[in-house]
Parts: structure tokens; sequence; C-alpha cells
């Protein structure tokens, strides 16, 4: 604990969330409701954004989707890597339960850009850390794959308009994970 602030009961169950969110890798086979999806993109819509432009749209994929981005995602790495790595790739991406792609409106000056990223970058943490609170894991991907103009066409997206942040998946995790962090004196400094 802080010397500085003495945390409240609320404030520190909300401090345990930043401790122990996680990548997630292996779900277990449960879907998440779609109610707390929703409720975790309203959550997510009150990042910070400069001058309130809310550059981000929530693509919440269903069976369909998923399947022609694995497709995808198989023809692509097959061509690459080979059959058997794609295959074992499309295996393991068949087990994920939920997939969200979430993308940025593209601004027409650089700076604007930036703080858009920016914006939906922090929405995306809002989101996993909603989706940890209720015990979902979540996995941020930004895979080469995304850039591929044919998963701006499956989604329906202008990539002259928009650019992906990431893929999320989501669901219940398959086992608890653990990881540390350096100390705060190692990583802060104060200047006069």
């Amino acid at each position: 604990m802080c010397a500085m602030f003495e945390f409240q009961p609320a404030s520190e169950a909300f401090a345990e969330i930043l401790r122990t969110r996680r990548t997630v890798n292996e779900f277990l086979d449960s879907p998440v409701s779609p109610e707390i999806v929703l409720q975790a993109i309203e959550l997510a819509r009150w990042a910070p954004n400069h001058k309130l432009t809310e550059p981000w749209k929530f693509h919440v994929l269903g069976p369909e989707t998923v399947g022609k981005l694995i497709e995808l995602n198989w023809s692509l790495m097959a061509a690459e890597k080979g059959e058997a790595a794609a295959t074992q790739k499309m295996n393991r991406w068949s087990r994920i339960p939920g997939w969200m792609v979430v993308t940025c409106r593209k601004a027409a000056d650089s700076i604007r850009n930036e703080e858009n990223y920016a914006a939906v970058c922090c929405a995306i943490q809002n989101l996993m850390l909603f989706l940890w609170s209720r015990k979902i894991g979540t996995k941020w991907a930004t895979s080469g794959f995304l850039q591929a103009p044919q998963v701006a066409e499956i989604l329906g997206f202008e990539p002259e308009m928009e650019r992906i942040v990431g893929m999320i998946w989501y669901g219940y995790p398959a086992r608890h994970l653990e990881s540390r962090r350096c100390p705060v004196s190692e990583i802060t400094l104060f200047h006069s």
C-alpha cells in the first residue's frame, strides 16, 4: 500500500482487478453471455478521448464471421508456413469461445490519429478490466493477419476510414494465471 493513499475497500477491489488481469490463451468451452459483452462495451466507451471523437467500433463476431476469419488465416498461413502449421493454428483458434475486433476511425492529421488510437487502446483496457471483474479472461491480439485486406472486407469496413487496433478473444480462463512486475522504484523518476 502506498504511503500517500489509504485505499478504501472498493478501491482496493479495483486495484486487485488491475493487478490480477492477465492475457489468457486457454479458455473453457463456455460461452459468455451477450449481456455481459454489451456491458463491457458500454463501459469501454467511457475511455478518455480527445475532443470526444469516440473513434471506436466494436465488432462482436458470430460463428459465421469467425469461420471466415479462421478459413482466411488458414489459407494465408498455409501459403507462408505450410498446411501443418496452419492446421495447428486453426485448431487453436476454433476453441476460442468469444471474438471481437475493435477498430479506430482514421483522422485527417497525424496528431488526431495518435489521439484516436490511444483512446481506442484505453477503451480496450476498460473492456478487458470489466470482463476480468466478471472472471472472464481476454487476449488482445495484433497479428499481422489483421492487416490483410480480406479482413476488412469480411468485417465490412473501409480500410481507408478505419484501422484495426486489436482482435479481442474472450472467455472463461482454463487455468489460473500469475505474473510479476518490477518494483515501482525502478520505473519512477521524480524531477524537480
